[in-house]
């Protein structure tokens, strides 16, 4: 097994997550098979309770783990499925080594951060890396160096660096190379992020410099003198006009060569996938404008997978999409102004918990059924689809969801099996769940098939008493999983599709989602 660890400094929000998903994606067109692991330093056990405006979107994997965002550019970049093994947060690490404590698993002995955390984080590292099969695993070491909380990670791959092979352990840092006033790269933030790395005891093999412009030969070749590494170890990661561009720019910047002469491999291949996806997307013509109604609008990553899935889309498309950040509560606060929504090609509704904006999200709702403008709902996007065509074409004035408000209505509840747990986390659905589609609807000419697997974050179902009602009046409920609802959409409409489930995490960019797909092509009609 091959390790590539990505650390990063002088500050956050440099882009390590992008950087290691693109050197994973050069690798696999060399051939190899990659795995990855995100190492976030948080005390949560996973990223499930954090709030969307700090942290952004919250990830689902297939198997229902609640993780970073980074791990969703994984899956899209390297194009695999992860597992919540895949994220080791300080809170699973820890709560691990005290439950081994508390049963006597050390005997006695005094357990501290050197052997015992550190010991549990390389064990998990190889339990990832040798249960995913790969060639390589990629790990990114979340936060910056000298952050206090990233002490026992670090320290714990110095010691994994030791005990494997020397060419088999890479280490790759991501630093800043910014530009003062008259346009000089300065070269200093990294001279000081990479000294305090080796003061740790790790030495990079390969320097990820993120700049505005491309870096400089003669800057390169200072950073490389005082890093100590070769001057073909330092890479421009300059801005790019799209994130799916990296992958090609640090190939052009010589990082694959790099990278697998480091682990003496030969390519085995030179796949073009990606490079052909990239073209189609520069080659777009046309544009189509959404409105996004969201309650967490002030922070873009908040709906990363969405930003990403309809890009998928319009690639595939041929077009390109613009999203339009709308916040709920301005149609609350002004009912008239959901009349705005006419200058978009379509409206998309995004997932989100509590009563807040809901109100603003149903008049949005609202004004893309009778307009017959192109809808796409997601999680709670379908759930307040279904209570807008309960209040205004069922004419049930108070109809609601008690997560939302008491209402005498509640077309969409708790099913019977989760009324009376106590502990709410056990309600939610997370992750995997199949539906069945109902043959000669929408969704089976989206999907083509009759029965798809798709992945889950909600704890409210649309109520079985309401269907029979729901659907003679126009709303078809077309993919099911038993009593469960998965899909509504309306057939009259021309595009009015909702869907329990996240179609967005499984989007990919050159397999986009198949409800973002049919939302982007009606809109081009």
């Amino acid at each position: 097994m091959k390790y590539v660890i990505v650390t990063g400094g002088v500050m956050s929000g440099l882009g390590k997550g992008i950087t290691a998903a693109s050197m994973g994606r050069i690798l696999i067109n060399k051939g190899y098979k990659v795995t990855a692991i995100k190492i976030d330093p948080y005390i949560n056990i996973d990223a499930g309770t954090m709030s969307p405006f700090q942290h952004g979107e919250v990830f689902v994997l297939k198997d229902g783990g609640e993780v970073d965002l980074d791990l969703g550019n994984y899956e899209r970049f390297l194009d695999i499925e992860l597992v919540r093994d895949h994220n080791i947060t300080t809170g699973k690490v820890y709560q691990a080594v005290i439950n081994k404590e508390r049963r006597g698993d050390y005997l006695g002995k005094t357990v501290q951060i050197i052997p015992h955390i550190t010991n549990e984080i390389k064990e998990r590292i190889r339990k990832v890396a040798k249960n995913s099969k790969a060639d390589i695993c990629l790990i990114e070491i979340g936060g910056t160096v000298g952050d206090i909380e990233s002490m026992p990670f670090l320290e714990a791959v110095r010691q994994l660096h030791n005990e494997e092979a020397k060419e088999d352990v890479l280490f790759i840092h991501v630093t800043l190379v910014p530009m003062d006033a008259q346009g000089e790269q300065k070269t200093k933030p990294t001279q000081h992020s990479v000294k305090e790395l080796r003061e740790l005891g790790l030495h990079p093999d390969l320097i990820v410099t993120r700049c505005k412009q491309p870096v400089l030969g003669n800057t390169k070749e200072k950073i490389a003198l005082f890093c100590d590494v070769p001057p073909k170890a330092v890479i421009s990661a300059h801005d790019a006009k799209d994130i799916y561009m990296v992958p090609l720019q640090l190939e052009q910047e010589g990082a694959a060569e790099y990278l697998l002469s480091r682990f003496e491999l030969q390519p085995k291949q030179d796949l073009r996938i990606w490079d052909k996806m990239v073209e189609r997307m520069r080659s777009a013509t046309g544009t189509v404008q959404v409105g996004i109604v969201g309650k967490y609008t002030d922070l873009e990553d908040s709906y990363l997978s969405i930003r990403e899935s309809l890009k998928h889309a319009g690639i595939e498309a041929g077009c390109v999409v613009k999203p339009n950040w709308i916040d709920a509560e301005e149609f609350e606060n002004n009912p008239d102004s959901v009349h705005t929504l006419s200058q978009y090609d379509g409206i998309l509704v995004p997932g989100g918990f509590g009563v807040r904006g809901t109100e603003g999200k149903i008049a949005a709702i609202c004004y893309s059924r009778k307009n017959n403008i192109p809808y796409l709902g997601l999680c709670l996007g379908m759930q307040l689809a279904v209570i807008e065509f309960a209040r205004n074409v069922l004419g049930y004035h108070d109809a609601n969801s008690p997560e939302l408000s008491p209402t005498d209505h509640p077309v969409i509840d708790l099913l019977p099996e989760q009324e009376n747990v106590v502990n709410m986390g056990a309600t939610m659905r997370l992750g995997d769940y199949t539906a069945q589609l109902t043959k000669g609807s929408l969704a089976y000419r989206l999907y083509g098939v009759d029965r798809i697997v798709e992945r889950h974050r909600h704890r409210y179902e649309v109520n079985p008493d309401y269907i029979d009602e729901i659907e003679a009046a126009g709303m078809k409920f077309t993919g099911k999983n038993r009593n469960r609802m998965e899909i509504a959409e309306i057939p009259e409409h021309i595009f009015f599709f909702s869907t329990q489930f996240h179609p967005e995490f499984k989007s990919r960019p050159n397999r986009p989602s198949p409800p973002f797909l049919g939302f982007i092509r009606s809109m081009l009609k």
